[in-house]
């Protein structure tokens, strides 16, 4: 149980207890709104700045894109194992059968552009448009 969840039990356990006593019920809103800074520092804390790649892709990417595959995966492997990039994979609709892009996170800006400079999936049609764009994380699983 995290600290506003006690502070939230103990504000209700006050006033059941005290038919909201004032100073029963002041003591639990002081607790709740300490555990709300805590969250907010945390949160805080939590943040960082990740940038977003995508790519379109041209509709027939699966006949295509055999020659270059190899290139594209290594690519994106290497900026992985310099942790540089987080992840990356095709996207498209839901069950799809043929992606319609792709989507890789990137911890640096200049990372994603590189990928896009030396990507062989860009560099011989295969992506037809990408875009970077920052995200800002604000709230993640903690490890």
């Amino acid at each position: 149980m995290n600290a506003l969840s006690r502070s939230a039990l103990a504000l209700l356990a006050a006033r059941s207890a005290s038919a909201f006593s004032p100073s029963a019920t002041a003591a639990g809103l002081a607790a709740c709104s300490s555990a709300r800074r805590q969250i907010s520092s945390t949160a805080t804390a939590l943040s960082a700045t990740q940038y977003l790649l995508h790519y379109d892709y041209i509709p027939d990417v699966l006949e295509k894109r055999g020659p270059h595959r190899e290139g594209h995966l290594d690519l994106a492997k290497g900026f992985i194992e310099e942790g540089r990039c987080l992840s990356g994979g095709p996207t498209g609709p839901k069950d799809m059968e043929v992606p319609t892009g792709a989507l890789f996170i990137f911890s640096d800006y200049e990372a994603a552009e590189a990928m896009i400079a030396n990507d062989p999936y860009v560099e011989h049609g295969i992506v037809t448009g990408h875009k970077i764009v920052e995200w800002n994380v604000v709230v993640s699983k903690e490890d």
